[in-house]
């Protein structure tokens, strides 16, 4: 999947982008509305990421232009200003969703998969009840984490980080997935706390604990079985 990113905050796009390219996407970063009329000009994209406020064209105006041209490309919009009005007229020249800032990175990614597939008409599968990689297994109801049917005792953080590896495994997620999806930060704080838990989660873990894997320059995965 093919995403365009019009962000002119530095650290913001930095994130964001690290953050979807470790969920697979190819993604294009343009600062402001001008370079981002040229690239969609020169490319196909599958999904839009739309700052609403951007130094010089505002998003509104990139957006109007880019439907004026029928180009259909699904645009997630996002803004600081999450005010009502601000939400509807969004909506009503051309966006096709809308996310105030700050934002959580997980459903910001569950908003650019449904746009993708509301384009593309894919369904996703249903979710299953018992998450489980080999001899390790996380029940979502009961939240209840095992190993050879053997309980586990987990922190919040610790069960919430299983989850996530649990969720897609052989799937590398960078630390800022991690840090997002268990601690709601939208920004990277430069420690070293995703390092710490996962390395306590891999003891916890015993013998199944070297499954969990250091990616080195990426981030962590859960081997596959």
């Amino acid at each position: 999947m093919n995403l365009l990113l019009v962000e002119d905050e530095a650290r913001v796009a930095d994130f964001i982008v690290r953050g979807l390219r470790a969920e697979g996407w190819m993604v294009t970063h343009a600062p402001d509305a001008e370079i981002a009329t040229e690239l969609s000009r020169q490319d196909s994209f599958d999904v839009i990421v739309l700052d609403l406020v951007l130094p010089g064209m505002q998003g509104k105006d990139f957006c109007r232009k880019l439907r004026a041209r029928r180009n259909l490309t699904p645009i997630l919009m996002l803004s600081a200003l999450d005010a009502l009005d601000e939400r509807v007229e969004g909506l009503k020249i051309g966006a096709d969703d809308y996310m105030g800032k700050p934002f959580e990175f997980d459903e910001l990614i569950a908003r650019i998969e449904a746009l993708a597939r509301r384009s593309t008409q894919f369904c996703a599968p249903a979710a299953e009840t018992l998450m489980q990689a080999g001899a390790i297994a996380l029940d979502l109801e009961s939240l209840e984490a095992s190993v050879d049917d053997e309980p586990l005792d987990l922190t919040a953080k610790e069960r919430e980080i299983l989850k996530l590896f649990l969720s897609k495994p052989g799937r590398v997620f960078s630390r800022e997935r991690i840090l997002n999806s268990v601690w709601g930060a939208s920004e990277d704080p430069l420690t070293n706390v995703v390092d710490v838990y996962v390395g306590r989660l891999r003891r916890k873990l015993g013998e199944q604990g070297e499954k969990l894997q250091t990616v080195r320059g990426a981030g962590y995965r859960l081997r596959a079985e």
